[in-house]
């Protein structure tokens, strides 16, 4: 995988892409060369239409799906996607070549030309996935360790939809528990080096518990490292495959000594413009939606408009959240704070609708305008569940570092939580965004953010 402004991006993946992008710019412009052998015109002004058509496409190609982690592994699902992605996308670009001054000639002849692109594309589908999953692009992975640390490695790569990774084994240490199946430990007849060669291993991942210091396990994958093979920790690891930092497997000289973490005074200042311009865009776009809001959930119960919360933000300082209220105003008439769930009683009819459309989090615009919070960042809690969170969670004043948002990684990698299990489960995804948070994270995260709001899910 290859780290791009600090986010984890599959490198067969951008490989994957590049290269069909690179096949379809390849195909319409030597079409266009064509075309035009008997032509004076040159073969500059076909550079324009082609870096459209394979950019148009490309474009195209990964709205289907055909370039996510979960991408289609077998030919036949893949050339499903495909063909429904040019039966689409050529018709609507075939239009809009219409628009602009290119050759006649060139247009005309541009359905042949996409006909040889899908089968290029096709062809060259088929050649990737064989040698992704079967072949010599596959990524191979050793775990050294046989534990319960080992065996959640091996479950998280079961889990993930990073396509090419390919466990070979565990490779056992001395005085160590077994929570993996036997089958799959490797014969401790050779060293890790040979290990390594026999197995044409990419990567190793150690996931053990106690760190001994033992010298020559030390030097083996020292070795390995200097001939070119991966090395990390099971924490690196956790960070690169699921965007999340596990609590299970944390260090604290991890955190301390590892990369990340930094907020300095440049990142906040553009991250505090952005917040500026946005929030004073969307005041004005949203208005019209946030009046209609207002007088729906007038019309439904009475009661306030807004719901204003204690909640707290960065450096553990509290302030007032607005929200448009969603429940009975006698929700917490006992004065205990509870968890709000899916299928809460409390909600109202209107109520449902906008925490489903997250309209009901539309006036934190004024929280961020105010700098309270920022457009991206972890969920603000209230006082009484962060005192309970941080007694029962480890690093969890680690979220605090950093302006809360309305919107985070946490929101749109993990289903809504109402439990402590949740809590954790979503602090492991902030802390990796406190750790790496970006611009280009943030403008993500709300690239996601819109996903989720239309695809309904993880409605709350």
């Amino acid at each position: 995988m290859v780290r791009l402004f600090s986010y984890y991006f599959p490198s067969n993946t951008l490989f994957q892409m590049g290269l069909e992008a690179t096949l379809l710019f390849g195909i319409i412009f030597m079409g266009g060369v064509l075309q035009q052998s008997n032509s004076n015109a040159g073969i500059v002004p076909l550079v324009y239409p082609a870096l459209m058509f394979s950019a148009f496409m490309t474009a195209m190609i990964s709205a289907f799906g055909l370039y996510r982690r979960d991408q289609p592994r077998t030919f036949t699902s893949a050339a499903a996607r495909i063909l429904f992605a040019f039966c689409i996308g050529f018709p609507l670009l075939f239009a809009a070549f219409h628009w602009f001054p290119f050759a006649t000639t060139w247009v005309d002849s541009l359905a042949i030309n996409n006909v040889l692109a899908l089968s290029g594309i096709l062809a060259l589908r088929a050649v990737f996935i064989s040698a992704l999953f079967t072949g010599p692009f596959a990524y191979r992975i050793l775990v050294i360790g046989t534990g319960a640390e080992a065996a959640a490695v091996d479950q998280a790569l079961r889990k993930s939809a990073f396509p090419g990774l390919t466990m070979v084994g565990f490779y056992s240490l001395d005085a160590e528990d077994v929570a993996v199946s036997p089958q799959r430990i490797l014969p401790k007849i050779v060293s890790i080096v040979d290990t390594v060669k026999r197995h044409g291993v990419n990567e190793i991942i150690v996931a053990v518990r106690e760190r001994r210091g033992d010298i020559l396990t030390l030097n083996q994958l020292l070795t390995c490292k200097l001939e070119g093979v991966r090395v990390v920790e099971q924490s690196t690891f956790f960070e690169r495959i699921g965007g999340e930092v596990r609590i299970d497997a944390l260090r604290a000289s991890w955190l301390i000594f590892g990369d990340g973490f930094r907020q300095g005074r440049v990142r906040s200042f553009v991250k505090r413009a952005f917040d500026l311009v946005a929030s004073i865009c969307l005041l004005v776009v949203t208005l019209p939606v946030m009046l209609v809001t207002a007088v729906a959930v007038t019309l439904e119960s009475s009661g306030p408009v807004l719901y204003r919360q204690e909640r707290v933000g960065r450096d553990l300082k509290t302030f007032k959240v607005f929200k448009f209220r969603s429940m009975r105003t006698d929700a917490e008439a006992d004065g205990v704070p509870r968890w709000a769930n899916a299928n809460d009683s409390r909600i109202t009819r209107i109520g449902h609708f906008i925490r489903r459309t997250r309209i009901d989090e539309l006036p934190q615009i004024f929280n961020v305008f105010k700098g309270d919070m920022s457009f991206v960042g972890p969920r603000p809690e209230r006082p009484y569940f962060v005192d309970q969170l941080a007694e029962q969670i480890p690093y969890y004043s680690a979220r605090h570092s950093i302006k809360p948002g309305i919107t985070g990684w946490a929101q749109v990698s993990y289903r809504y939580g109402s439990s402590v299990e949740d809590a954790i489960h979503k602090l492991q995804f902030d802390l990796y965004y406190v750790k790496n948070h970006t611009i280009f994270l943030d403008l993500l995260i709300l690239i996601k953010t819109v996903k989720v709001v239309f695809s309904g899910e993880g409605v709350r």
